[in-house]
């Protein structure tokens, strides 16, 4: 139909006639409007208010947006914070006397330089002296005893060629490529230009796997420590392994970090690292439904996650509801972290998850759920309301933290840990072998760990390297 006829010169049985063939058009209408909000909305999504990394933002970069709430203090440090101010030292290494002038400025005479007073005030230049490496030759003694025997000394167990590095060179190697994320190359590079000391990529890979093979057993006593915890968070993301996508699966709470690479990112990987399956505390996750196939624990919801959605479809809609629960989520966080022992009383605890429905309400009346469409599977539904329906049947597990106070608000611990190996990709490129990939993951979780429990990194590795290993706290 090119256009519409004129209605008034219509009969009732063409005007019934015009109805039949135009009824159906209605639900493809409906259809495409639905379909034209959906791409408009996928059109403003972000890292900001999506779960997107920002790498995917291009040059439409959304502009910073804090989700701070304004503290009312001053900016900088505080009162009574310790600042990190460079200060005096009363042992310098060196002290340079600067004498006086050759001849005085006023009458020309020459001046004594033997009768001068030193002033108090001093000026203290703190420096790096020019790096260099020290080579230490072993030797071994021979003799001969009153019997006739000859005895020979013995190499130390760590010293078993004609020349090699030290644990001081590998524990820097395994420093700026595991924890700075250095690639290979540029390593040995540095190393070659700081100390005129040179070595192979080949050897630096050497060195990575060294350190894996003796930071594994302690890894281990990570991995069985955040078992046992109070509450840890899970996450997983996609790293690239011989050109082939893997995931990286990592448990993380306040004190320790747990880092694995698998073929696999469901309950496959999940059950074949048989960590989770033994946890019995609170998991913290973004709501992956393979976490939820795990009942011996309780699950805490990422609120993190939500806002983000939340903002998005604010944006999108125009509508109050998500603005409002945004800043319900935020005021109960903020009442949490106040309360003494983050336990709120039990008549809070209720009026804030009456609240939190209520706005569910509003919000589900607003985005009411697509009819069926006649077809097998699930109808599709818009972010809106698929997000209302998770909040909805999940509502424990996002307002775990309110009547929990080991529960999260965040899952924000996990996604850090899998944040720095998203920058190791983006700086040194993909894996070329899975065994690359496993020993990134160990060492991770090894420094990852002492990080978090104030280890310095580079003598840790300098000890274990040397066949002491420093232990963490495991729990």
């Amino acid at each position: 139909m090119d256009e519409m006829p004129d209605l008034t010169r219509l009969s009732h049985a063409e005007k019934d006639e015009l109805i039949c063939r135009l009824w159906p058009l209605q639900f493809e209408l409906a259809k495409l409007m639905a379909r034209v909000t959906e791409l408009e909305n996928r059109l403003t999504k972000n890292s900001r208010n999506s779960s997107k990394p920002p790498g995917t933002d291009g040059l439409a970069k959304p502009a910073p947006k804090s989700s701070r709430v304004v503290s009312g203090l001053k900016q900088g440090g505080q009162p009574g914070h310790k600042g990190t101010t460079l200060e005096r030292t009363a042992t310098p290494d060196e002290v340079i006397i600067h004498p006086l002038p050759e001849t005085c400025d006023e009458c020309g005479e020459a001046l004594d330089q033997t009768v001068v007073t030193v002033l108090p005030d001093c000026r203290q230049v703190f420096d790096i002296p020019l790096p260099t490496f020290r080579v230490t030759e072993h030797l071994v003694a021979q003799g001969r005893c009153t019997c006739g025997k000859v005895h020979r000394g013995t190499f130390p167990a760590s010293v078993i060629g004609p020349t090699q590095y030290g644990a001081g060179v590998k524990a820097l190697v395994v420093h700026l490529t595991q924890h700075q994320m250095m690639p290979v190359e540029r390593t040995a590079g540095l190393i070659n230009d700081l100390y005129r000391l040179p070595i192979s990529t080949g050897t630096v890979m050497g060195m990575i796997n060294e350190a894996a093979k003796v930071l594994a057993p302690t890894v281990a006593r990570i991995a069985d420590g955040i078992t046992l915890s109070v509450a840890a968070g899970a996450d997983e993301t996609g790293m690239r392994v011989a050109g082939k996508l893997h995931w990286l699966h990592t448990l993380a709470t306040t004190i320790s970090t747990w880092m694995g690479v698998h073929p696999k990112r469901g309950r496959e990987a999940i059950e074949e690292f048989a960590f989770i399956p033994r946890f019995a505390g609170i998991l913290g996750h973004d709501g992956w439904m393979p976490y939820r196939y795990y009942t011996t624990c309780q699950h805490a919801l990422c609120n993190a996650h939500h806002v983000r959605e939340l903002r998005a479809i604010a944006e999108a809609s125009k509508d109050a509801w998500p603005q409002q629960m945004i800043n319900m989520l935020y005021r109960a966080n903020a009442e949490v972290d106040a309360a003494t022992g983050r336990c709120l009383p039990q008549k809070r605890i209720d009026a804030l998850r009456t609240q939190y429905r209520r706005i569910l309400t509003v919000g589900e009346s607003l985005n009411p759920p697509a009819p069926s469409s006649g077809r097998r599977g699930r109808t599709r539904q818009s972010d809106a309301t698929n997000l209302l329906a998770r909040l909805r049947e999940y509502e424990d597990d996002v307002l775990r933290f309110t009547f929990n106070p080991d529960a999260p608000f965040t899952n924000n611990i996990a996604e850090q840990a899998v944040r720095m190996c998203k920058v190791k990709q983006k700086v040194s490129g993909c894996f070329r072998t899975f065994k690359g990939a496993a020993a990134f993951c160990t060492i991770r979780s090894y420094l990852a760990t002492l990080h978090k429990q104030n280890f310095n990194l580079y003598h840790s590795l300098v000890q274990a390297l040397q066949g002491s290993v420093p232990q963490p706290r495991f729990g």
